[in-house]
């Protein structure tokens, strides 16, 4: 195997595709690369067995076929280290991989792509396009509410789901819920389609839709969701679970409204943050006509109280929620104005833009 290629035209998919190797392997091989010259392509492909990131990228002049793995990380910093005025020669010589540029040499060690495991080719039975800023949006306006290492591992991914002509994403961690939904060109699904993506395979996706602007091409079964984007082919399994019925946990009884300034409220939140619990980060809301005070305060007796004006003409009422969960949600709602919509003190809060109701967050109430 030879070739010779530019930086500029290494570096950017090379690290793209080096985030799906695993961090802690129990196989040598999942911290390699596999390096594949084939028709005039270098194809670039990592695994950690749950996903897997390929990119085909076209050589200029002359190469050798043959296809070989190289330790990823090495590569990366090897390659991303380089000055980038000279092209870098790679060629695999007695069990190396050569790499050179300039007068810089560096010789790494390999191991057969005979053992490199790909993820199954499969049939799969729902295909449809999304332009990938849409579904990179989605995945955002989602993705904080994912949980991180419950048991209940169902919960460590976002459910993508397809009805008709809508596609929406679910996350939650039990304490939160963030929903949000776009409609597609076209009836993709008559019947409801339901996927768990795995927390890294969301994050990953979302790294490549971030790198084009173009049309991507989902592709979905029971067993895995593939999302091809130019030359990227980006492939996951599936959490096998069943998601909780998110329609549940939606607020039924939320019938006290209040509308504020989305950029006032999520400042206020974060001034009261500073004196919060720093386990807990509990706040407590103090709602009256058409004002909201924000108590916060820590076993140091250190005390914080932010007055707001807002819309609200309902009861007074007192309830308490974890800080940084609101914070998310005003985080990723983008209009001018937000709605929060409340029951009693034991109800959880409805968060959403005053303007549509495209994405919804639902935030437990605490005792404090």
């Amino acid at each position: 195997m030879k070739f010779s290629i530019e930086q500029s035209v290494l570096v950017p998919p090379l690290q793209l595709v080096s985030g799906a190797v695993e961090k802690r392997q129990t196989l040598p091989v999942l911290a390699n690369l596999l390096l594949k010259v084939e028709s005039g392509i270098l194809s670039i492909t990592a695994t950690d067995l749950e996903i897997e990131m390929s990119v085909n990228i076209a050589l200029d002049g002359e190469y050798l076929e043959g296809d070989i793995t190289v330790p990823a990380r090495k590569l990366v910093d090897i390659c991303r280290s380089l000055s980038g005025d000279k092209p870098i020669n790679v060629n695999l010589e007695d069990g190396r991989l050569k790499v050179q540029s300039g007068r810089n040499r560096f010789s790494l060690t390999t191991i057969s792509a005979q053992e490199f495991p790909n993820i199954e080719d499969t049939l799969f039975t729902t295909k449809f396009d999304i332009a990938s800023q849409s579904l990179k949006d989605l995945i955002d306006r989602t993705q904080f509410a994912m949980a991180q290492q419950d048991v209940r591992y169902y919960l460590n991914g976002m459910l993508f789901e397809l009805e008709g002509d809508k596609l929406l994403t679910v996350a939650t961690d039990g304490h939160r819920l963030a929903l949000s939904k776009i409609e597609l060109k076209e009836v993709v699904a008559e019947e409801l389609v339901q996927a768990i993506v795995p927390r890294k395979g969301v994050m990953e996706a979302a790294k490549l839709l971030s790198s084009s602007e173009q049309d991507c091409k989902i592709e979905l079964n029971s067993n895995h969701i593939r999302i091809s984007l130019g030359e990227y082919v980006f492939t996951s399994k599936l959490v096998d679970g069943r998601f909780p019925d998110y329609d549940k946990v939606l607020p039924k009884n939320a019938e006290r409204i209040l509308i504020s300034n989305r950029d006032k409220i999520k400042d206020a939140f974060s001034r009261a943050s500073i004196l919060c619990n720093e386990k807990f980060r509990g706040v407590r809301l103090l709602l009256g006509n058409d004002k909201l005070t924000i108590h916060a305060n820590n076993p140091e007796q250190e005390e914080a109280e932010i007055e707001l004006d807002i819309s609200y003409s309902d009861k007074d009422m007192e309830i308490g929620f974890n800080v940084n969960y609101l914070v998310d949600a005003l985080n990723v709602i983008k209009t001018d104005e937000v709605k929060f919509n409340l029951g009693d003190a034991n109800s959880s809060v409805l968060i959403e833009s005053s303007e549509n109701s495209d994405s919804l967050y639902v935030v437990m109430p605490m005792r404090l």
